[in-house]
């Protein structure tokens, strides 16, 4: 498991999280974008010796046996089950719908192919939130920002996103103030020793270069350790 040290209240959840069942989950990578600043698909862009996409996957597949790729089946078909967006072009809204509309399962993870970095215990802090909750939409915020393509999402947020997609209205986090919403803010995130910057996503030659050079000091620190 990917994590940092946190304190006995993150240890003491963990826990917890290991008695959990996997069967109520399906886990999306959102590798729909179009990279426009990147002028390359940033899924396939590596950092370390796996690709961004890759990473996404290996993170996803501890946490639940059903992972699904959002995004074109003719460029992700032979990396696993993909789901194609019922509104093409509609950006990580229509992404999200056509999530939903696929899935057989309460609970939905949504994790952006382009944040490399998510740490894969606040993953399952996230999710063990989004079960003893009812909220539709369990997200954390931090700087300011929510990270509505880390967060996990009834199956019930679907129509809602179907209704703001009829009526041209594309933006994600303006919906959250219509149903029940759990927001993990940047306090507790820090309390349980998770750090913001996680969040961090890669849009530019230049932030994914930043994001590579980081990558292989944090790699080769944890082999030092070993």
């Amino acid at each position: 498991m990917n994590g940092s040290k946190g304190g006995p209240a993150q240890l003491l959840f963990l826990a917890a999280v290991y008695h959990q069942p996997v069967d109520d989950l399906t886990a999306f990578i959102l590798a729909g974008g179009k990279s426009s600043r990147m002028g390359e698909d940033k899924a396939f862009l590596r950092l370390g010796d796996e690709t961004i996409l890759s990473r996404a996957l290996n993170l996803a597949r501890p946490l639940t046996p059903s992972v699904r790729i959002v995004g074109e089946a003719a460029k992700f078909a032979k990396f696993g089950t993909v789901v194609e967006d019922v509104y093409p072009e509609r950006g990580p809204l229509g992404g999200i719908h056509a999530a939903l509309l696929s899935t057989k399962t309460a609970l939905n993870l949504m994790l952006a192919v382009d944040a490399p970095v998510i740490d894969g215990s606040f993953l399952e802090f996230l999710i063990s939130e989004a079960r003893q909750s009812d909220a539709v939409v369990t997200v954390p915020r931090s700087g300011g920002h929510i990270h509505s393509l880390c967060a996990v999402y009834r199956k019930e947020f679907a129509a809602l996103a179907e209704q703001s997609l009829i009526l041209g209205q594309n933006r994600l986090d303006m919906l959250f103030s219509s149903v029940k919403t759990r927001v993990i803010e940047e306090a507790e995130l820090q309390q349980l020793g998770f750090r913001p910057e996680m969040f961090r996503n890669i849009n530019t030659p230049k932030e994914w270069r930043e994001a590579d050079l980081r990558f292989g000091e944090k790699t080769s620190c944890e082999n030092l350790k070993q």
